[in-house]
């Protein structure tokens, strides 16, 4: 008991720097399988964003998103919890589930939203409004909105995706881009594929090819 109270104390603390906690993303790798990125925040919750989770870095994710990684057995007798939560009585062992939900790196998921089994990878850059019942994989630079969640729009042209891609700016730190900002307030408040290929060739990236498919399910 005096043991889970400090555990909780820690986390309490902890999550006053939730996007910078190094201790707390420990902590929930190594409890519960929830591997976070730097400065990303709202998915610090074993019971509403269970693991095992992979989320990348400057993810925005609301207090109230939920992810649900198991259906309710409905071709069983009983769709009841009973068949696979152990404090009912009826089975000796919680169910265990070992695929992991990809949330790649700069993903804004607003109030309210719904991620369902049948989705386990959300690309990066992509864009989940408030409400939305997520029912399959997201292609990264979407915006997905509605029930069932459906695109609504990319973010940006595929030429413009490329030179972001190019410019792996999430591995920056917070000093970084803050210099950046200084520096150049055009480019990421007013980013272009122009703007983009000159930073890009002024610290020699080179863009990849970019179709716009939809992404392969990914794996942790």
């Amino acid at each position: 008991m005096f043991g889970t109270l400090i555990e909780k104390l820690k986390i309490k603390l902890w999550s006053r720097k939730q996007s910078t906690s190094t201790e707390l993303r420990d902590y929930f790798r190594e409890h519960f399988r929830i591997d976070v990125g730097l400065h990303s925040y709202g998915c610090f919750d074993q019971w509403r964003m269970p693991g095992p989770m992979k989320i990348g870095r400057y993810c925005s994710i609301a207090r109230t998103v939920r992810y649900v990684p198991i259906n309710h057995p409905y071709d069983a007798l009983t769709t009841h919890p009973a068949l696979y939560e152990r404090r009912f009585g009826v089975v000796d062992t919680d169910i265990h589930w070992d695929d992991c939900l990809v949330i790649e790196d700069d993903i804004w998921i607003g109030h309210y939203a719904v991620i369902l089994p049948s989705c386990k990878f959300i690309g990066r850059g992509a864009i989940i409004g408030a409400g939305a019942i997520v029912t399959k994989d997201v292609a990264p630079y979407s915006i997905m909105v509605g029930n069932p969640a459906r695109k609504l729009k990319d973010r940006f042209t595929p030429d413009m995706v490329a030179q972001l891609e190019a410019s792996q700016w999430w591995t920056m730190s917070i000093p970084e881009l803050r210099a950046l900002v200084a520096e150049n307030p055009d480019l990421v408040f007013k980013p272009s594929v122009d703007r983009l290929a000159e930073w890009n060739a002024k610290e020699g990236r080179t863009p990849s090819d970019y179709d716009g498919a939809e992404p392969v399910r990914a794996r942790a």
